[in-house]
This record gives C-alpha cells, sequence and structure tokens, in this order.
C-alpha cells in the first residue's frame, strides 16, 4: 500500500502498498542533492546551541533540525549513495513480488508429492498473496514510530527463513502454512520502500526513482513463471524455495547495510543525543506538535479502519480499486491460465510453457518508459501553472489509453490461443495487457493521492487491500473456469470484464470536479485554492473598475 507523495509530485510511490513518506523537513538552505557532507551525527555533539532555535529548557527546547551540509539529512546525501539505495530497495521489492509467482511453476510436483488437489496446491499462491493484504496493515504503522531500517531487519529476515520451511516441509501443511508467513514479513519492502525513496529524493528529481520502484512489484510476478517452470521441470520443486531463500538472504544482507532515511526517526535521535551529552532539552521540529496519543496501536487501529471507510463511503475509491482488484486479479489468473493454453493445449513443458509471460513484462518496461515522457508532461504543464499543483484529472488523459489497450490485448490473446494460431501470436498479445496494467495502476493512484491528500495513504491502503484479495482467490478457480467455458471463451468472459471497467477513467476525466464535490474526504491542493482565490479577486478588481 503506497506512500502519498507530495500532491506536486510527479509519480506515486508505490503501485501496490502504502506506507508513509517523512514529512517535509524545513531545511536551513536549498540545498538538496549532491550538498558537500561536512557535518557528521557524531559532530551533532559540539554544535553550538545557537543554531537551533529555543532556550534549551523544559518549557523551550532547542528545536532540532537539518543543517547546511548535513550528511545525516537523506536528501543532502550523493546521487550515488541515494541510488545504490534505491537498487537495493527496488531489487528487494523484486524479490518479495517474485516468490509470489515462481511457486507457479512447483504445482504440478507439489501435487504429485503431497497427493493433494491443484485447489488445495493452489492455495500456496493464495496464502502468500493474502500476507501481502494483512501485513502492511502492521508494518507501515511501525515505520512511523520505528523508522524504516529496523521494520526491514525484524522482518525481510523471517521472509528468508520461511523458505527454508516452504523448502523442507514434509506435509502440505507446513508449506502452507510457511507460505502465508513468507507473505506476511515479506509484504513490509511493499510497504515502506516507496517511502524510503521519498525520502531521499525531493519531488521535483524522484520521478525516475519512483518508475523504477513502481515497475518491481508488477515485474516479479511476470518473470517468477518463466523461472519456476525451468526450475520445477529439470529440478526438485524443494529447489524453488532454495532458490527463493538464496535471493532473499542475499538481498537481506545487503539491506542491512542500508542507513536509516526516516527523517523523523533520525532527528528524534539526533534531539536524544544532544539532550544525553550537553544536559540541555531538545526536541525535533517534527515532534514539537506530535499527538500524545498516537501510539503504536493507535496507528494500526487507523489503518485498519480508515480504508475501510473509504473504500465503502467514497465512490472514487471503490470504483478505482475494484478496477484495479480486477486488473491484478486477472494477471494472478493468468498463472493458472497460460499453462493450460501452452502446455496443455501445445503440449509445451512447463519451463519453455512460463515463458509467455515475459511478454507481460516487456509491455509492463515499455509501459513506465512511457509514464517517464507522460511525467515530464505533466512537470512542464506544472511549471506552465506556476508551480501551482494541476487539478487531479490531468493524471487520467495516460490511463484512458491504459483503459483501451488492455482489453484488446486480452480479446486479442483470447483468440488466438489455439494451437492452429502460431504461438508468437497471443504471446505478442500478452504485451498491451502488461502495458495497459502499469499504465492504469500509475495513473489512478496518482489520481487517488491528487484527490485525497491527507488520506491518500488510507485510499491507496484501501486500493491495495482490494487487490491484493483478488490475487489470491482468483487463482482458485482458474482451471475450473477454463475447462468448463474452454479456453477462448474463459478468456474472453475476463476480456469483457476489463472492457467494462473501460468507461472509469473517462467519467472521472469528465466528471471528476463533480464527483469530488460531492466526496466527505476529498480536498482540494490549498495551492489550488489559494490560485482560485486570486483569480477570483483579480477578476472582480476588473470588474470594479468597469
Amino acid at each position: 500500500m503506497a506512500v502519498p507523495m507530495s500532491p506536486s509530485s510527479t509519480l506515486v510511490e508505490s503501485p501496490s502498498l502504502a506506507s508513509t513518506a517523512s514529512p517535509s523537513i524545513a531545511r536551513d538552505d536549498g540545498k538538496l542533492d549532491g550538498a558537500p557532507s561536512t557535518i557528521r551525527p557524531k559532530d551533532d555533539v559540539v554544535l553550538q546551541a545557537s543554531l537551533y532555535e529555543g532556550k534549551g529548557t523544559a518549557a523551550s527546547p532547542y528545536v532540532v533540525k537539518f543543517l547546511p551540509n548535513d550528511s545525516a539529512d537523506p536528501m543532502q546525501w550523493t546521487e550515488r549513495k541515494k541510488w545504490l539505495i534505491t537498487a537495493n530497495v527496488a531489487f528487494s521489492t523484486l524479490c518479495v513480488s517474485f516468490g509470489s509467482s515462481v511457486y507457479s511453476g512447483g504445482l504440478t510436483p507439489i501435487m504429485t508429492h503431497f497427493g493433494v488437489t491443484s485447489e488445495v496446491c493452489t492455495l500456496g499462491l493464495t496464502l502468500y498473496v493474502l500476507g501481502f493484504a494483512f501485513g502492511p496493515l502492521i508494518w507501515a504503522p511501525a515505520s512511523e514510530l520505528e523508522g524504516r531500517r529496523l521494520i526491514f531487519a525484524c522482518t525481510f529476515g523471517p521472509f528468508a527463513l520461511f523458505h527454508i520451511g516452504c523448502a523442507t516441509a514434509q506435509n502440505i501443511e507446513t508449506l502452507l502454512i510457511c507460505r502465508f508467513f513468507a507473505g506476511f514479513f515479506g509484504s513490509s519492502p511493499l510497504t515502506n520502500a516507496g517511502g524510503v525513496i521519498t525520502d531521499m529524493f525531493p519531488a521535483s528529481h524522484r520521478a525516475m526513482a519512483l518508475s523504477i520502484f513502481a515497475l518491481c512489484p508488477f515485474l516479479g510476478p511476470a518473470i517468477g513463471p518463466a523461472v519456476g517452470g525451468f526450475i520445477g521441470e529439470f529440478a526438485s520443486w524443494r529447489i524453488l524455495f532454495w532458490t527463493m531463500f538464496a535471493f532473499s538472504g542475499a538481498m537481506y544482507l545487503v539491506g542491512l547495510l542500508v542507513p536509516e532515511t526516516y527523517a523523523p526517526k533520525l532527528l528524534r535521535q539526533r534531539a536524544q543525543a544532544l539532550s544525553k551529552q550537553t544536559g540541555d532539552h531538545y526536541i525535533s521540529m517534527l515532534d514539537l506538535h506530535l499527538d500524545p496519543n498516537a501510539t503504536y496501536l493507535n496507528k494500526v487501529k487507523g489503518n485498519l479502519t480508515q480504508p475501510f471507510i473509504l473504500l465503502f463511503t467514497e465512490t472514487t475509491v471503490f470504483l478505482f480499486s475494484l478496477y484495479a482488484a480486477l486488473i491484478y486479479g486477472v494477471l494472478f489468473l493468468l498463472f493458472g491460465g497460460v499453462p493450460l493454453t501452452f502446455q496443455v493445449a501445445r503440449g509445451w513443458g512447463s519451463g519453455v510453457g512460463s515463458l509467455p509471460f515475459l511478454s507481460v513484462g516487456v509491455g509492463m518496461i515499455a509501459g513506465v518508459l512511457v509514464y517517464l515522457g507522460v511525467n515530464k508532461k505533466y512537470a512542464a504543464d506544472l511549471e506552465k501553472n506556476g508551480g501551482v499543483p494541476l487539478e487531479p484529472e490531468a493524471r487520467l488523459p495516460i490511463t484512458k489509453v491504459a483503459a483501451v489497450v488492455l482489453p484488446v490485448g486480452m480479446f486479442w490473446f483470447a483468440w488466438t490461443v489455439q494451437p492452429s494460431v502460431h504461438y508468437i501470436v497471443p504471446i505478442l498479445a500478452l504485451a498491451p495487457f502488461g502495458f495497459g496494467m502499469v499504465l492504469i495502476f500509475l495513473g489512478t493512484m496518482n489520481y487517488l493521492v491528487d484527490m485525497y491528500l491527507r488520506v491518500a495513504a488510507s485510499a491507496l491502503a484501501a486500493n491495495a487491500l482490494l487487490r491484493s484479495l483478488f490475487g489470491a482467490f482468483w487463482p482458485l478457480f482458474t482451471r475450473q473456469m477454463f475447462e468448463a467455458l474452454g479456453n477462448n471463451w474463459a478468456l474472453t468472459l475476463v476480456a469483457f470484464l476489463a472492457l467494462a471497467m473501460t468507461p472509469i477513467p473517462f467519467v472521472f476525466h469528465r466528471y471528476g470536479p463533480r464527483i469530488r464535490a460531492q466526496s466527505k474526504f476529498s480536498m482540494e491542493h490549498p495551492a489550488i485554492t489559494a490560485a482560485k482565490a486570486r483569480a477570483a479577486a483579480a477578476a472582480a478588481k476588473e470588474e470594479e473598475k468597469v
């Protein structure tokens, strides 16, 4: 569940899960990236008190903030350091999402080994994705209190270890339980990695980093079946989980080298260190107005209730969440559908029969590249608008295009999967699906962020929760649907469902302002309100002159 960025940003933190980005931090100068690092955290103890506002008393403590050329400030780290950290959190997210679908390569041997039905075996996929739905409700508020680094250290280790449990399972029950907890603990990067990026990059510089990161939650499921298919065909199914343990274990060890990036945590630590060393009273600028009741349990309660309130009372949240959930469900349905159309119908092996998924990944990459171009245009329009954020509907034109492209790809795939058609034709059809999917996710999530502002994290949490539930349960009825309807009509049914959702971005692009006016939670960005007020005042003056 992704974090809402600054409303003037050009890309949402994460297409998958909600977390929290560092609040806007006042700094002594405008330097952001590549500033010389002349102050180290350990030097804080000798900094003059005059650098901070306040008197150093309990009633008027020194207010700690980041200083010029402050190497403890993530915004002032070097570009090289920022990109190394970005690569780490992106690959950590890729590792977790990859783990969801690589399991599909071992379905048949797992069924044979434990003597269970395909439905029971598919629960290993369902439970893993269910962990994505519920884990962020815990890890997101925890990161607000304890920072990014500690939460990663406490969750990614268990994520790796539960794959040992899967690899050594002696019964299906053990395997399924370990799969759920692997998804539950593994969801922390999906929750907080986008926040790490927003901690380091200002809004004007983060589009590329967030585009790369945003691709990972979707690229992982696209490449997982191909890798899992070859491992399942030429090695033991247990090797699948040993591979995941090696991948996740390596990412865990590298991730431990990543420093804390969450500004509230860093400033709080600095204030505590200065208070201890000097005997004076210091407080983080972000703790000045801290809610005394904002305990961990309060935050969990808010995370649990607010998304459901928005989901069932806000038409915008419900429709866009349903749209995203449907598409995500289709992606996971294809984990069972593609093997049926290429392995069963064409007689391909599980390895080669899973390669068509790579076409989805190619489409996703193309979609992200297109979105980078869209970001540039949005940034140019923003500059023309004097830096005043645009209306949320400015996010939807590319979503309208994607809403048309995606069902076209699905219908194309549905009626070219028969063996009489050359295999390259249906494989190419999967690329428009991946292209449309990633653009719909990015466009609609940005729309929700711009529309809901202060409750954007909850809006995205609702979106991700419903999406994860669809992704978890759709694979359970894939085989039955394909056997009952046949490959062509089963896929056609899914294509019609996607087509039924196509009008959503068109309707909101045209009637969005009217819909927002009726919302209880939507609020206009203050800069937009101020700009409208100035325009109205100017118009009033002109009328007076007349």
